[in-house]
């Protein structure tokens, strides 16, 4: 017999699996905006959802997502509330997350930690080469959490991952 533990642990698996639509390459759990699941009834669930920042236009589209992937589970309730205290921040990042972002030519965020503030750095390790030699092309990229930067050892254009 599944025991609640057991289903919950599978259901979040389930939802934390579900790519980010704004950078399919990581899941929401490696992005670290699913905060929690809890069965609320039989056939009733509700998650935890941090957006990466207040009015992130994704939210909606993670919410479906989610609620696609419990449904087919065979959930027939499902509830996503969205958490915005503690604020997501970088940190929330999975050393999986930060690993596959490099992998796909996204410099990943530098660990902030602590909240206090953000450590100034000149210098983003390019995700194609590995030189600190970069410099900033634009301070918004594809997305607001991202900028755009170029190499200016191998010249390649590449994302850095703001830290928040």
């Amino acid at each position: 017999m599944v025991t609640d533990g057991a289903l919950e642990a599978e259901l979040l698996r389930l939802a934390g699996s579900v790519p980010d639509p704004e950078l399919p390459v990581l899941s929401l759990a490696e992005l670290g905006v699913l905060r929690g699941l809890q069965l609320v009834g039989p056939g009733r669930v509700e998650v935890q959802l941090t957006p990466t920042y207040t009015g992130c236009p994704a939210i909606d589209t993670m919410v479906t997502d989610i609620t696609q992937v419990l449904r087919e589970y065979g959930m027939a309730e499902v509830s996503v509330r969205t958490v915005l205290s503690p604020a997501w921040s970088t940190d929330a990042i999975s050393a999986e997350g930060r690993r596959k972002l490099a992998e796909h030519g996204i410099a990943p965020p530098r660990p902030v930690g602590g909240g206090g503030p953000v450590p100034l750095e000149l210098s983003v390790r390019c995700p194609h080469c590995g030189s600190v030699d970069t410099t900033v092309l634009s301070r918004f990229s594809s997305t607001a959490c991202k900028s755009l930067r170029r190499c200016e050892s191998c010249r390649e254009p590449f994302d850095h991952f703001k830290e928040l």
